[in-house]
């Protein structure tokens, strides 16, 4: 946090003083001094000032009943355009403050001063006597005045230059609600504008996400948004904690945001026999935004983060610890080293660059999520495992959104590293999204998985962006992929209620199923769910309903390494396969208060994981299907027949809309109950309350 703190601190400094020592030739005009000559120009406009001051200022009762004696320090500037402005004031009593505030807000405009010709501004200090003096001609103390010497005449070209520069600065416009960054995708906050997006009659396309700023800017203004929430502040302070990013910057054809970000929480998890400070999180990091142009624009994220979580969610992160010594991958994030004796230190870093050359046409590459659905599960791309490199491109034109990502995954586990690397496997999606008409939405999903076998690296076959992959998994060979088919849909039933579904298929035998003996070819999985927006005429509450089951065996593979996963940590839904799941959601948000409701109730058929019984019930995508325990009467749940059930609630308070930091709390309630206890699975019933500030720009998934 200190070197945060320390950059910021430094860029503002920067700034500050480039401005400081701004060159002049002639100093600000008042208007009495017009007909005065050049040389006497700096002893007029410091007589005017200190004759006006004393005529205006009403020094306050507070100072005269107790006989002060003093004065007040300001430090003000004169803009390129002759406006008066404090910078700075210092005084024992806030009401001198104020009234010097009220004073050179009444001064005149004047004729700034100027270098080579051309307007510029100006800095000065005053002190401002207490009792008021009779003016007397005696300069003000100058900040920025510099005497240029033959020998500084390369120094003045430059300072020059640079003064220019300054000058194409401008008031920050909040381009970044109108660029083709990406909004940060959490769930909490996309249901703020869910049902403008979902309207009837929108062209609107909402699986692929998250979204970028301009898609959205068509159906809902977040800049207004933001700006209806702004707190009536008129410190420095209190603008950058409440309203606006720590730094904003924009130029000519340039635009940039540097803001700090802090996760920062303490809480009890009543399945541990530690103290109240048991479980707690300590997150410092730093956010950049910028545009370039109009067609340019990046983002960058990165975090520095300890912390120690509810047990349940410490022992499924140690679970998923990859090859080396450290202990443990924090699901979503990343590998994790030990922190002391019970943490965790586990540093993020999450960026990209998005070109967008035509209108209808975004690039990017980058390192980060995606997500596919309209629902709060994903069956065929979802943003539960840790970041990965990528690179996407949007087309949108006429009712169809066209979505092609290639990415750069690792399995992590001992049994696949070679030399102490992880490998390296690549996946490939399509999805098309189609609105037939102003209420129905179908979307065409696919997607491969391969892996770096016999040299093959990052397979050529794979990059053309609408071709279909399953024809190419047949002629690269058996094994050398791994393809999945998908098909979404979206009802718009009307202007409160949305209908939406997935369905996945993995493989799928038609004799099988004609049998009807349940076979495990037959891997597929599906999702059914509905929203209510602005639920019981209630505005700005969203009630959310969800199904989803997948069948044993779906997303793993014959091989090794061909399971749809990525560290350790499945790229659909979290639960891996064979299970089924039902959600409720609730979501409200009033000005800057919010809370969240949300219920989940599933049944999960896990390996008992033993000498007597090692077999695969199709829970575990990472374990290929070749030791399955049967091969007909494959059904959900099969295995060690486990129940949970968790409930959660959040509320909190938005500190500042233009970051998203929020203060909040949170309280988990979790029943998780195995038929049989084993090793890898133990009976638990807990509570997690936890409390902090966060700045919230990711989906954190805790209902494992």
């Amino acid at each position: 946090m200190k070197r945060i703190v320390l950059f910021a601190v430094l860029l503002m400094t920067t700034l500050g003083y480039a401005q400081t020592f701004s060159s002049y030739e002639k100093p600000p005009v008042f208007k009495a001094c017009d007909s005065v000559a050049v040389d006497q120009l700096k002893s007029c406009f410091n007589f005017t000032l200190n004759t006006f001051i004393y005529k205006n200022f009403k020094v306050p009762q507070v100072v005269v009943d107790e006989s002060y004696q003093g004065d007040v320090q300001l430090l003000f500037e004169v803009t390129n355009e002759g406006e008066f402005k404090i910078i700075y004031a210092d005084a024992i009593y806030d009401e001198l403050k104020t009234e010097s505030k009220r004073v050179f807000d009444l001064l005149p405009k004047i004729s700034p001063a100027t270098y080579n010709g051309n307007p510029t501004f100006t800095q000065y200090s005053i002190s401002i006597a207490i009792p008021l003096a009779e003016p007397k001609e005696e300069p003000v103390k100058q900040l920025d005045a510099e005497v240029l010497t033959e020998n500084d005449s390369l120094n003045a070209t430059l300072s020059d230059e640079f003064n220019q520069l300054e000058k194409e600065l401008k008031p920050y416009e909040k381009l970044e609600y109108t660029s083709q960054l990406n909004i940060p995708f959490t769930h909490s906050y996309y249901a703020r504008f869910d049902d403008e997006m979902n309207a009837i009659g929108t062209n609107s396309h909402t699986a692929a996400k998250p979204f970028v700023y301009s898609d959205v800017a068509r159906y809902y203004d977040i800049q207004a948004e933001k700006e209806s929430l702004a707190k009536d502040t008129d410190t420095w302070l209190g603008k950058k904690i409440f309203n606006e990013h720590l730094v904003e910057v924009q130029g000519k054809d340039f635009w940039f945001t540097v803001d700090p970000i802090l996760d920062l929480q303490i809480g009890k998890d009543t399945d541990t026999d530690a103290d109240f400070n048991s479980t707690w999180n300590n997150t410092r990091g730093i956010n950049i935004q910028a545009g370039l142009g109009k067609r340019f624009n990046l983002t960058a994220s990165v975090y520095e983060s300890q912390g120690r979580f509810a047990e349940y969610f410490n022992q499924y992160a140690e679970s998923l610890k990859a090859f080396g010594p450290d202990p443990a991958i924090i699901p979503g994030r990343g590998i994790a080293k030990s922190f002391k004796d019970d943490a965790y230190d586990y540093p993020v870093a999450e960026a990209y660059l998005s070109y967008t050359p035509a209108d209808f046409l975004n690039v990017q590459f980058g390192h980060g999520k995606n997500f596919i659905g309209d629902g709060y599960r994903s069956l065929l791309q979802s943003d539960v495992a840790s970041p990965y490199p990528f690179l996407k491109v949007n087309a949108t034109f006429w009712k169809i959104k066209y979505t092609s990502t290639w990415m750069w995954l690792k399995d992590v586990r001992p049994e696949v590293v070679v030399d102490d690397a992880f490998l390296t496997k690549y996946m490939a999606n399509h999805y098309l999204s189609w609105n037939v008409n102003k209420r129905l939405n179908i979307g065409l999903f696919e997607s491969v998985m391969w892996a770096d076998t016999n040299g093959r690296g990052f397979d050529v076959n794979y990059l053309n962006p609408i071709i279909f992959f399953r024809a190419i998994e047949f002629q690269t060979g058996q094994g050398a992929g791994n393809a999945i088919l998908g098909l979404t849909s979206k009802y718009k039933w009307n202007n409160k209620v949305n209908l939406y579904g997935q369905f996945v298929l993995d493989e799928f035998s038609l004799s099988d199923v004609k049998a009807g003996d349940k076979s495990w070819k037959n891997k597929f999985g599906f999702q059914l769910g509905a929203k209510y927006f602005n639920a019981f005429k209630v505005d700005n509450l969203l009630l959310q309903a969800e199904y989803n089951q997948v069948r044993p065996y779906t997303y793993s593979h014959n091989t090794q390494i061909l399971n749809y996963g990525h560290f350790n940590q499945p790229m659909a839904h979290l639960w891996g396969a064979n299970f089924r799941e039902f959600v409720l959601i609730g979501r409200y948000n009033y000005k800057r208060w919010f809370g969240d409701a949300k219920m989940i109730i599933g049944q999960r058929g896990l390996d008992y994981n033993t000498d007597e019984d090692s077999f695969s019930y199709g829970g575990d995508i990472y374990r290929d299907y070749n030791d399955r325990n049967a091969d007909t009467g494959i059904q959900i749940g099969q295995g060690n027949k486990t129940n949970s059930f968790m409930a959660e609630l959040q509320a909190g308070y938005l500190l500042n809309p233009t970051t998203n930091l929020k203060v909040f709390t949170n309280i988990i309630y979790r029943d998780y109950n195995p038929d049989t206890v084993s090793a890898s699975t133990v009976r638990s019933g807990s509570v997690w309350f936890s409390l902090g500030v966060r700045t919230d720009l990711f989906n954190w998934y805790t209902d494992f």
